[in-house]
């Protein structure tokens, strides 16, 4: 590998993997996805919605066979396409809502929370290991402006360079590839962590309790 190469990706890892850890969520326990309870909560809430949930229960269900990298493109594929990106304030009519991957797909939209959040539980219900995954805060530079954001990112080992899904960018690529992107904190069912950076995309600590409240609807969901 040509030694620039090997630096950018020197530097991804030092920029992702960066972390310590701010907060264990011992509220969190181990539970199984259910399909079954998924179709019957999205029966319960109209056809549209069972028949996205079917869509998305089969997708869980071929992907699961996969390796953990096709795994990751079906699922980030899978959302960037049924998701339109929309604010919350004019889905949800609030400025910041979490929604839960059935009420995404009710909705067939999401703002790049949902995104992020549609792909780590479905990835999980592949039996991909939450301890691989991370929802991530992100300062993105777009046209010259640096926008807070949210990516789900993938840690095939601990202190690995990451793989990045997110909505905007079709492929998922390692982070060395998206040098548009400053992580600023992640966390997931295990834990919080907080980079070297200044909390500029949202306080970590504000966000745990739309992460509690979220974890609660996705179980009654039966996605965990």
């Amino acid at each position: 590998m040509p030694t620039s190469i090997v630096h950018v990706a020197t530097v991804a890892r030092l920029r992702w993997g960066w972390l310590a850890v701010l907060a264990l969520l011992p509220w969190v326990a181990a539970a199984a996805y259910d399909a079954a309870r998924v179709l019957d909560v999205a029966t319960q809430r109209g056809p549209r919605v069972a028949e996205q949930a079917q869509a998305l229960v089969q997708q869980i269900e071929r992907s699961s066979t996969h390796e953990e990298a096709q795994r990751l493109k079906e699922i980030n594929d899978f959302f960037n396409r049924r998701l339109a990106f929309r604010d919350d304030a004019v889905t949800w009519g609030v400025p910041d809502y979490w929604a839960t991957p059935l009420e995404s797909l009710e909705k067939r939209a999401g703002d790049c929370e949902d995104y992020a959040i549609g792909k780590y539980f479905s990835l999980a219900a592949t039996g991909v290991p939450t301890t691989r995954l991370r929802m991530v805060y992100v300062r993105a530079r777009q046209q010259g402006q640096s926008l807070a954001h949210m990516v789900l990112a993938y840690y095939p080992q601990p202190g690995a360079e990451p793989l990045i899904l997110d909505n905007l960018r079709p492929d998922v690529l390692p982070a060395s590839q998206r040098p548009d992107l400053t992580p600023v904190f992640s966390f997931n069912t295990e834990g919080l962590w907080q980079g070297a950076g200044a909390v500029t995309a949202g306080d970590p600590m504000a966000r745990l309790s739309l992460w509690r409240e979220l974890v609660a609807k996705v179980r009654a969901e039966g996605f965990i």
